[in-house]
């Protein structure tokens, strides 16, 4: 993953959209304006891979990238900005569902919530969501180097006691500084290998005579 080239590989309006090759696939989830793009461009290394708007709300599709032939980032719309219109927000709520719920090649999502502030209830909404419905996921909490060092690790240890407690890790991120890039990366990747690897059938036991 660390040298694989990550490429745009289309965005989809619906299901019919996604990928069909069944490449792993990592889903970015979180409000708008939470750093999603960032966060791609980060881990990426490549600064113009996902665009980046000062406007919250942008993306209204899921927008696939291809890592190599290693697997697809999946960056699904954000929720929670007050000024899209409800019929639209509707809509993405379909769609992110409809990506989330059952999706074969999802091997883990990435949610998003920035440090700065106490979780908001779309925040809480997605999370009880992904617990519901057995959605592994990774949380990362974004710009991470707004915060001094203390208050720093007080929020990260209230997310790992709170939001983030089913979450296979909580690591606190900057896309400006590169903190915790490499620690999340390193995550994403053990958990698209573990998916890739061939699942052992149960034991059945001796055969009776």
């Amino acid at each position: 993953m660390n040298h694989a080239i990550a490429t745009f590989a289309g965005s989809a309006a619906s299901p019919s959209d996604f990928p069909a090759d069944g490449l792993p696939e990592v889903a970015f989830l979180g409000r708008s304006n939470v750093g999603k793009s960032s966060l791609l461009n980060a881990l990426a290394g490549q600064r113009g891979l996902a665009r980046i708007s000062s406007s919250p709300g942008c993306t209204q599709t899921v927008n696939f990238f291809r890592v190599g032939d290693e697997m697809y980032w999946a960056d699904l719309p954000g929720y929670g900005y007050a000024k899209v219109p409800e019929a639209v927000r509707r809509s993405w709520d379909r769609l992110a569902s409809s990506y989330l719920v059952g999706r074969e090649p999802l091997a883990i999502s990435v949610f998003l919530v920035d440090l700065r502030h106490e979780p908001s209830e779309g925040d809480r909404t997605l999370q009880r969501f992904l617990d519901h419905h057995a959605i592994a996921y990774l949380l990362a909490a974004s710009k991470a180097d707004k915060l001094g060092r203390d208050e720093r690790g007080r929020r990260l240890r209230a997310l790992r006691d709170g939001i983030g407690r089913r979450a296979l890790d909580v690591i606190g991120t900057s896309s400006q500084t590169g903190e915790g890039i490499a620690q999340l990366r390193r995550a994403i990747h053990e958990q698209v290998l573990a998916f890739r690897r061939p699942k052992t059938p149960p034991n059945p036991g001796p055969t009776p005579p």
